[in-house]
């Protein structure tokens, strides 16, 4: 029997939500949604919908494939194949997770299953597809490690990881990096490097990246780190290639990093905060998006429940302050901006709903459009 993770239940327990309505409609009517979900709530996997642009409303399509606990969704290059880490304790009645991997059949909104294999650790938290399509990464956040897989033409995963890297060593906060905690698995722009976030040691692990054969070797230098206790969580690069921007979870920031593509090298530029000065509670940095034109970044923060927005420097990519607002729920846990850059969309854990934020592409603001959408425990949102 599968055992969703424990972190699931880090920050406390959602009401049930309404799971999105049976029966399937055709998907071609407004842009595909995918959404994955914690199945500890009355989720059963991952749920499709049609985005409307023109009205900011999402049409649900019900349930388009049963996964165990798919917290984070990755779609591969051929947009066909959709990468899935199932965040589990326990796999096959051993400590562990899984990956897996399904086929999209677009006009039906249903995804099919194609293959699923051991992520050699446990509470798999994010995967990633690279440039070529043959490459697929995982990161273990339970364990603290990250892996590396082929993969096949028709979608399969490699039954067993090209690369593994366990981690070890403990962070400067005793309670919460008590030992490494792997959470993003980033490709370079240039698809010569993978990056991966270790929240509990406070670095970001590099490596040389062989995408004809998966194969993962550590770079030199082998780390960029934080500053003590900050718990690098996300990386989202800018569309320049020359410019990074790092999540800080435990320190609620943004570190902006120089990236040199030629060395492999980060370099620490700015680091700039989520909350506002006066907030005395529980903050908690979480994820990032840029707006197509590189002129705006957003960014959540969980326990206060803000998305805040940032313009971003045309000359060296530097972050400023431009608003922070409610998220429209409770406990965001991922963010995308929809295809035509109108709308920003926020998946809320605790409040089982799924936000759509109104968005002015000339001044980067949002605006709380009242439209909240239910479904259990929503994790992860893709446009298919």
């Amino acid at each position: 029997m599968r055992q969703m993770t424990r972190r699931g239940f880090v920050y406390g327990s959602a009401a049930v939500g309404l799971v999105a309505r049976r029966g399937f409609a055709q998907a071609d009517a407004g842009k595909l949604l995918l959404v994955g979900t914690q199945t500890s709530g009355t989720s059963k996997g991952i749920y499709a919908y049609t985005f409307e642009a023109g009205s900011g409303e999402l049409k649900a399509l019900g349930l388009a494939g049963a996964a165990d606990n798919p917290t984070f969704l990755a779609m591969a290059p051929d947009r066909k194949t959709l990468l899935v880490a199932n965040e589990l304790d326990q796999y096959e009645g051993k400590p562990g997770a899984a990956v897996s991997t399904y086929t999209l059949d677009r006009g039906a909104a249903r995804l099919t299953k194609v293959s699923e294999v051991a992520s050699m650790g446990s509470g798999t938290c994010h995967v990633s597809v690279d440039a070529t399509g043959r490459c697929a990464f995982a990161a273990n956040y339970g364990s603290g490690s990250a892996a590396s897989y082929t993969l096949g033409a028709g979608g399969a995963l490699s039954p067993a990881p090209v690369s593994f890297f366990q981690y070890s060593g403990s962070g400067s906060d005793a309670e919460r990096q008590k030992g490494p905690h792997a959470h993003r698995v980033t490709l370079s722009p240039d698809n010569r490097f993978l990056l991966v976030n270790d929240l509990g040691l406070d670095m970001i692990h590099i490596y040389r990246l062989d995408a004809a054969t998966a194969k993962l070797t550590p770079h030199e230098p082998a780390v960029w780190r934080s500053a003590a206790g900050a718990g690098p969580r996300a990386l989202q690069f800018h569309p320049n290639g020359k410019v990074a921007y790092c999540v800080e979870e435990m320190a609620a920031t943004v570190a902006v990093l120089r990236w040199d593509a030629t060395h492999g090298t980060l370099e620490t530029m700015q680091e700039i905060a989520l909350r506002a000065p006066e907030f005395k509670g529980l903050s908690s940095g979480d994820d990032i998006v840029i707006d197509r034109e590189a002129r705006f970044a957003y960014a959540t923060d969980r326990f206060d429940d803000i998305v805040v927005t940032f313009a971003i420097s045309p000359s060296d990519g530097r972050l400023t302050l431009v608003d922070r607002m409610p998220c429209g729920g409770k406990v965001p846990r991922h963010l995308a901006l929809d295809p035509s850059g109108r709308w920003l969309l926020v998946a809320n854990q605790v409040s089982d709903t799924i936000s759509v934020l109104a968005r002015d592409a000339r001044t980067g603001k949002l605006t709380d459009a009242g439209k909240n959408f239910p479904l259990s425990r929503p994790q992860c949102l893709v446009f298919a």
